[in-house]
């Protein structure tokens, strides 16, 4: 586990924790031994695993975690995840915390595992956004890439992106990307957000690595990638559901970016089973 990951723990039960399990110090005796249970109530994606081991260990390095099943795992509803034993105080006070970690980021994985099933058929690839819960950024697009997606840009120094609110300050497309050209280190790629025929025509003219087709129509996206297909790598943005996610896969670009991978997944049903010993 590295020190940014066990960081990100160490918060996280700091939060939960403050000054201590009032009512577990109050009602459950020191010595008081216990086993407990992981288990699932639906069909997941698991992702995660080795945080929640690490939860229990922060709290007690005397808990044994025996995990029953990996990161990436397509697990039935009602699968034994993990059986852990130590003593019963600990193993109440971080099974919260062990569960919000693990509901979660399965819940990241599951979906995008989803998604990508569906993107395969037509050779795309399903990518998340830095639209993410702050300081959980890692964790999470580890999860999108256990789905089965890619990841795009971890932090605003890996790579260019040129987005509307950047181009509020040129006079033209043209204009921005040549002067990312002129000044872009080595090796970076340049990828530019375009909103309208017009705009996109006149981005390709400069050769970007990567066009964005953000919030298009499905006729105008339709017609977008047809004009760029085989000119730059397309990627699709914005207002993509459940409902309209095939049909847009369909039109076949390189990727689909989706932001509701992260910022507002929902949380899988996963829980904990404690027995005295």
């Amino acid at each position: 586990m590295n020190l940014l990951i066990d960081n990100i723990i160490k918060e996280a039960l700091k939060e939960d924790i403050r000054t201590g399990d009032i009512t577990t110090n109050i009602l459950i005796d020191e010595k008081k031994l216990a086993k407990a249970f992981i288990r699932c109530k639906e069909e997941i994606v698991l992702a995660g695993i080795n945080v929640a081991s690490r939860v229990f260990n922060l709290i007690d390095d005397t808990i044994i975690f025996k995990a029953l099943a990996k990161d990436g795992d397509l697990l039935q509803p009602y699968s034994t995840i993990a059986e852990i034993k130590g003593k019963a105080k600990n193993l109440l006070t971080a099974e919260r915390t062990a569960l919000n970690f693990l509901q979660h980021l399965s819940g990241i994985a599951t979906q995008t595992y989803k998604l990508s099933c569906i993107a395969q058929k037509y050779s795309v690839k399903i990518t998340d956004t830095r639209k993410t819960i702050p300081n959980l950024r890692y964790l999470q697009k580890y999860a999108v890439s256990i789905g089965g997606g890619k990841n795009h840009r971890f932090a605003l120094d890996d790579g260019i992106l040129i987005k509307n609110n950047h181009l509020k300050f040129f006079k033209s497309i043209s204009e921005a990307i040549k002067k990312a050209q002129l000044s872009k280190p080595y090796l970076i790629e340049i990828e530019i957000e375009v909103s309208s025929i017009e705009e996109l025509i006149e981005a390709l003219k400069y050769n970007p690595d990567v066009i964005m087709l953000d919030n298009f129509s499905y006729k105008d996206l339709k017609k977008a990638i047809s004009i760029a297909k085989g000119k730059c790598k397309i990627e699709v943005s914005g207002g993509i559901t459940k409902e309209n996610f095939e049909k847009i896969a369909s039109l076949k670009p390189d990727f689909i970016s989706i932001g509701s991978l992260t910022h507002s997944v929902k949380a899988v049903d996963i829980h904990m089973e404690i027995e005295p010993i």
